[in-house]
């Protein structure tokens, strides 16, 4: 294979892990000028492969779809076909490598020509694998376009439709995708809020990338997965009840970190905190992580609020009341009985 072949083909490859490269970066990559590039560029177009170039200081080049599959030894039906598994893959929203999936997925699509493209979209809507998990309808069209995002550290703008029906408009510096109980969370910093959010997937729509590169806040994967614990508990629950802390809303955010997202000041001294669970036990278990010594009031409606308060009683009595006796050592059942 000669050396011409070889650059063209390492091109290709850089060309297809990240959705835009300046041409300096491909040149500095592969040890040749910005020139010889452009060349191998016009090498790979004539065999099909449909690169977008721009000019400028941010401008670069970038894989487009074109007109035909470019040689990538599939035929139409296997390209179809590999698109179709991705999709019922990425539905099923697996465990274990979810963004593996939905970027194998996207990188494929990226170069479907427009009418495979239409046929994978009919035969993905028709095919309903078996034993599916319920959930929210998922865009795979969006879900590419942010894992790309995600895995390019690309920052992207977005419409975000919240649970109470407001409609926002985002910027975000994208950082992981994660499926959990039959939804996908996108973990992002919000270049707005300052902050860290997390937001469903299929809460979002018109994902427009800006080709603005950031450098990725560090994150280790317990964190992640904190995030997207607290994300899907701000979902409605059967029982919940706001608690009014006596603490300052700043005290209390440094407290709580991410678990207190949702607070409100409600005077200086003074912070709202909503709570919440399956039933008033899970309630409870959140008001038990407010500070000792910190009092506070909470409207935890009825039955609930009897529930605990009957509880509490009990558990109050059986603390006063005097320790049962312990067994003596021969009445203890020995290990493994």
């Amino acid at each position: 294979m000669s050396d011409t072949t070889t650059r063209a083909l390492s091109l290709l490859n850089l060309l297809q892990t990240h959705r835009h490269w300046p041409g300096s970066e491909l040149a500095g990559r592969l040890g040749v000028t910005e020139r010889t590039v452009r060349r191998d560029v016009e090498r790979l177009r004539d065999l099909g492969y449909r690169i977008e170039s721009s000019p400028g200081s941010a401008g670069g080049y970038r894989l487009e779809a074109g007109s035909a599959v470019p040689p990538l030894l599939l035929t139409d039906e296997e390209a179809v076909a590999m698109a179709i598994g991705l999709r019922v893959a990425a539905s099923q929203r697996l465990v274990s490598g979810p963004e593996t999936t939905i970027t194998a997925l996207a990188k494929l699509e990226q170069v479907l020509p427009a009418p495979l493209r239409r046929r994978v979209n009919a035969l993905a809507e028709a095919v309903q694998p078996s034993g599916l998990n319920s959930g929210a309808p998922v865009s795979s069209e969006v879900l590419g376009e942010l894992a790309l995002a995600s895995r390019d550290h690309e920052r992207v703008r977005f419409t975000y439709t919240a649970a109470s029906g407001e409609v926002t408009k985002r910027r975000v510096e994208p950082h992981a995708l994660a499926p959990a109980d039959r939804h996908w969370y996108l973990l992002c910093w919000d270049l707005d809020k300052e902050d860290w959010r997390t937001f469903r997937v299929d809460r979002l729509a018109d994902v427009e990338h800006t080709r603005v590169l950031f450098t990725p806040k560090p994150l280790t994967p317990e964190e992640i997965e904190e995030f997207i614990l607290i994300a899907r508990s701000w979902v409605r629950q059967a029982v919940e009840a706001d608690a009014v802390m006596e603490m300052p809303f700043d005290e209390m955010r440094d407290f709580f970190g991410q678990w207190g997202q949702g607070a409100t000041a409600e005077d200086e001294t003074h912070t709202r905190w909503p709570v919440g669970g399956a039933d008033w036990r899970e309630t409870f278990y959140g008001l038990s992580y407010i500070p000792a010594g910190v009092e506070y009031t909470t409207d935890l409606a009825s039955p609930g609020r009897e529930e605990l308060r009957e509880t509490l009683e009990r558990m109050l009595r059986a603390l006063d009341a005097p320790p049962p006796p312990s067994r003596p050592e021969s009445a203890r059942p020995l290990p493994g009985r």
